[in-house]
């Protein structure tokens, strides 16, 4: 968390903004939820918590700011609000996401299974890809 604190302060440095104390609860706030795809007002109940003061539009502030430095990646999951997950993709591809219809859990899918896909587009189609987003909806093992 650490190495991730000092990556964010340079990159914000860079662009003229200061790591503030609201910057910091949004940020350990996603950190500390990993792979939990949190909304905009779930981040913020959250951040409340650490930071009475703090308000929603600050955190919808903070959330575009991450996101545009790309520490931070916004995800639409198709239920009509924004997610967000702390970006950890050196490759600049992002993870594939099963999503029950019954539930809602969200899975992560590591594995990348379209690189040969990818790459037989990429030949026949003359077209460089750099990046995909796959959902697969349907029903979790608790669902079923």
């Amino acid at each position: 968390m650490k190495e991730i604190m000092e990556n964010l302060k340079d990159r914000l440095k860079e662009k003229g903004y200061k790591l503030t104390p609201q910057r910091r609860a949004t940020l350990d706030t996603i950190i500390e939820n990993q792979g939990k795809h949190l909304s905009t007002e779930e981040i913020y109940d959250m951040v409340k918590k650490k930071c009475p003061e703090i308000g929603l539009a600050t955190v919808y502030r903070t959330l575009q700011l991450l996101d545009e430095l790309e520490i931070i990646l916004k995800i639409n999951l198709d239920d009509g609000c924004s997610r967000y997950e702390l970006n950890t993709h050196e490759d600049n591809h992002q993870h594939h996401h099963l999503i029950c219809v019954k539930c809602g859990e969200i899975i992560e899918v590591e594995v990348d299974l379209l690189e040969t896909l990818e790459e037989e587009i990429e030949k026949n189609y003359d077209f460089k890809i750099n990046d995909h987003k796959v959902k697969f909806f349907g029903y979790c093992s608790k669902c079923q």
